[in-house]
């Protein structure tokens, strides 16, 4: 991550720098003249189509899957409009449930669906953002289409027990549907295992470049396509395929899962040492009480604005988010603190740490003084405002 000589990168659930692996994929692809269009016939073309369906198979493998439920889109966001979309093409308008704290990408894809014969109704969240069972229940007695619940939020950390969830949904006859994007690498992840019809992945969010996701998606699932045209990835998504950004992906998963027992050992060391620095300084951390990411901890300090503090830590040589990169840039409180029941001035002061690989123990302690500096000098000028 370029970042100033100094600063400490804590905003890797919105894009994680680069791995290894993934640069070196990146490079042998992106210089190798001999790289055509996988569509092509001749050879260049071939050597491309071989590239690509490498990647697709190690995916499968990581993913516990098969290479014919691989479909390579340019993001999560892409393969959940995909999924929502292309499967509800297929069906005559019914329900589609999506639990309250789902990416706006789910979000408002449903939102969408509801605006064209749909009855979209939010499945409720506790207080530390877990589903709600009895809530779902109720809901399944009323037979919906498709049900959407994210693995691993984005936000919280918190940890949806997917796998009886989907057990439930589909007694019901439901489709489901999991975007799995911020679980990818951190946890065992296998469409299989969770008992859904598709996950969704990004492959930014551990460690390939921007632009490049897929769709896991069960066989026995008719999309139509988003994107129309040549009838690439077996007709489910047009478009030249990104050979470079596929052969990257493959190779970060691949790292990320080789490294993940010992990467989430330390990550929750580092976790709990943040958390109780924070605790000091009286911040709240949501869904503290629920099972979480090792690497992901949202909070807030009453009193104080989320965007006031993110900045003030910024120009202190902290990265840091306050919510979901993908909406950050609007106004008012996260809409999942909201659907916990965190009343809206204390969801308005949230900020986001998520640490990675090469975070240490000196960058946890260095962001606590940074806080507790930033934190003071905002209080000092409400106190100058307000006389």
């Amino acid at each position: 991550m370029s970042l100033a000589a100094g600063s400490v990168y804590l905003d890797w659930n919105a894009t994680a720098p680069l791995a290894a692996a993934a640069r070196a994929a990146l490079h042998a692809c992106l210089d190798d003249e001999r790289l055509g269009n996988p569509s092509s016939l001749h050879a260049a073309g071939r050597r491309a189509r071989t590239l690509l369906e490498e990647a697709r198979r190690t995916l499968a493998e990581c993913l516990e899957s098969s290479s014919e439920e691989i479909v390579f889109t340019s993001g999560a966001t892409e393969a959940n409009a995909l999924f929502l979309r292309g499967a509800a093409a297929f069906m005559e308008p019914g329900l589609i449930a999506v639990s309250a704290v789902e990416h706006s990408s789910v979000y408002e894809t449903a939102r969408l669906l509801a605006a064209h014969g749909w009855r979209l109704v939010e499945i409720p969240v506790d207080a530390e953002g877990r589903i709600d069972p009895f809530a779902f229940e109720r809901i399944l007695r009323e037979r919906p289409a498709i049900v959407s619940v994210m693995l691993a939020h984005n936000e919280t950390g918190v940890i949806q027990d997917v796998a009886a969830l989907a057990r439930a949904a589909r007694e019901a006859g439901a489709l489901v549907h999991c975007d799995a994007v911020q679980a990818a690498g951190k946890m065992p992840l296998s469409r299989r295992g969770l008992g859904v019809h598709a996950i969704t992945l990004s492959g930014h969010k551990f460690g390939a470049p921007p632009g490049i996701g897929a769709l896991v998606l069960a066989r026995e699932v008719a999309l139509e396509p988003l994107i129309t045209g040549g009838g690439q990835e077996a007709g489910r998504r047009s478009g030249t395929e990104n050979v470079p950004g596929a052969m990257a992906m493959a190779a970060a998963l691949v790292e990320a899962l080789e490294a993940r027992e010992s990467w989430h050992a330390r990550l929750r060391s580092l976790q709990q040492r943040l958390e109780a620095g924070l605790a000091a300084q009286g911040a709240v951390i949501f869904g503290a009480g629920a099972t979480r990411l090792p690497n992901t901890t949202f909070f807030a300090l009453p009193g104080l604005e989320g965007a006031a503090l993110a900045s003030r830590l910024d120009r202190a040589g902290f990265a840091v988010g306050t919510g979901s990169a993908c909406s950050s840039g609007e106004p008012g409180a996260p809409r999942s603190l909201l659907a916990m029941g965190v009343p809206e001035a204390l969801a308005r002061g949230a900020v986001r740490v998520s640490t990675g690989s090469s975070t240490t123990e000196a960058d946890i302690d260095g962001f606590l003084a940074a806080l507790a500096q930033a934190a003071g000098d905002l209080r000092r000028l409400a106190a100058l405002c307000a006389d």
